[in-house]
């Protein structure tokens, strides 16, 4: 089911996550959003049959409670025990986040840490409606001390609404693709602009964030989901091909690997995802995605931890004896779920962790989806006592000549006793 490939022959996954084409088609449409406002909005959402003419383009927070009340006592319990376990975990995210303060020569410096006003969070509506991924953005944000949070999902069910309304958000934008993360940055009619956008997306709503970044922060930019189990003769094949196959049901394009210790161990979690796979409602999109996944067999836990760190994947899974050894020794992923009974689907329905998560090796450098996203560090600094800050001074305007930014030089020097002794004589 999965081709197998030696581990020289392992494929990089550094890959740009902005699709050509799909930029091509995006870029008109976010910067006809961004000129014309509310009608190109409308306009597109009426397009792809997203809203209908003169529908309001924003649901309040009112119609969210409605449907709220529409879905089943049970349905409503998950998305509220969900919701908490998000809020938990974003809230220890931001008790780990601090002001400081910190003596400098002659003063005091420091920063704090404050939220963006408004946040626009996306989630998906196209093959599933992901009212998880609308409680993981919106608690967030919430959790974070963001004022004002607007869900987008193009043609929302009622769990979608519903999940809406448990986070906390103040109205949703029934509209998706392109068009909706412009008008979540640039505002549209009613909906004002908003400071962060985040969430994931197809290759049009990836396109999109990357036009509006810099106007406003952004996540990340995603691609196509991925999952690494790492196995030893401890695992259990019929689990490893349940979690390749949860992770492959995404997307066609998803990316389910296994790099594990023996041929045998390959050998049964082919024959058990042969078997899971004919029972799979979502069969033919799962199947599609096992093309682009692969085996590895290796010798060693140490060779399978130097693949896993190379590839530095979305979900790494590790079903091994030492798990919490391994866990050590790993540096690079976007999620880590560690041990047997630590399921990324776990990860992906709400145990606490964000799972909107760097994908393509961008693990490497940057976290997945948090409080802190929605956070802002900003510093500031006092002297109150320009004798004790004379050092300083003469640097900062030493260090002006060096540059050749002869106003720098000239503002430090204003600072120095020459410098007020002689703004005195030229007042006298």
């Amino acid at each position: 089911m999965l081709k197998r490939i030696a581990p020289a022959e392992v494929p990089s996954v550094r890959r740009n996550p902005i699709d050509k084409q799909a930029r091509a088609i995006a870029e008109p449409i976010v910067e006809a959003v961004r000129a014309e406002g509310e009608p190109a909005l409308r306009r597109y959402a009426e397009q792809f049959g997203e809203l209908a003419p003169a529908a309001p383009l924003l649901l309040p927070r009112s119609a969210l409670l409605a449907a709220y009340e529409r879905v089943s006592p049970d349905v409503r319990g998950c998305l509220e025990r969900t919701a908490a376990r998000i809020r938990a975990f974003a809230e220890a995210q931001v008790g780990s986040l601090s002001e400081v303060t910190v003596a400098i020569p002659g003063g005091q410096a420091g920063h704090t840490v404050s939220p963006v006003e408004a946040a626009g969070c996306y989630a998906p509506g196209g093959r599933y409606p992901l009212p998880s991924t609308v409680l993981m953005t919106a608690v967030t944000a919430r959790v974070a001390g963001v004022r004002r949070v607007v869900v987008a999902s193009p043609r929302p069910a009622d769990v979608t609404l519903a999940a809406a309304y448990v986070a906390g958000a103040d109205a949703l934008l029934p509209a998706g693709g392109a068009h909706a993360i412009a008008a979540l940055a640039y505002g549209a009619g009613p909906l004002a602009p908003c400071d962060a956008v985040v969430g994931p997306g197809n290759a049009f709503v990836t396109a999109a964030k990357a036009l509006v970044a810099g106007s406003v922060a952004i996540d990340m930019l995603a691609g196509p989901s991925e999952v690494l189990v790492v196995a030893d003769g401890t695992a259990d094949a019929a689990i490893v091909a349940a979690d390749l196959l949860a992770q492959a049901e995404h997307d066609p394009s998803a990316i389910p690997s296994l790099i594990c210790l023996s041929e045998s161990f390959a050998d049964a979690v082919d024959a058990e995802l042969r078997e899971q796979l004919a029972v799979l409602p979502t069969r033919e999109i799962a199947e599609a995605a096992l093309k682009n996944g692969y085996t590895v067999v290796v010798e060693t836990i140490d060779e399978a931890a130097d693949i896993a760190d190379r590839l530095a994947v979305e979900h790494l899974e590790i079903h091994v004896a030492n798990a919490m050894e391994l866990k050590a020794r790993l540096k690079h992923y976007g999620g880590l779920f560690v041990g047997q009974g630590a399921a990324e689907v776990l990860g992906d329905y709400g145990a606490g962790p964000n799972h909107t998560l760097p994908t393509g090796g961008t693990a490497r450098s940057t976290g997945g989806l948090c409080a802190l996203t929605f956070l802002r560090v900003r510093t500031w600094m006092r002297i109150d006592s320009l004798a004790d800050a004379e050092q300083l001074t003469r640097d900062a305007a030493m260090l002006g000549d060096l540059e050749g930014l002869c106003g720098h030089a000239a503002a430090a020097r204003k600072r120095l006793p020459e410098g007020a002794a002689k703004r005195k004589r030229d007042e006298a």
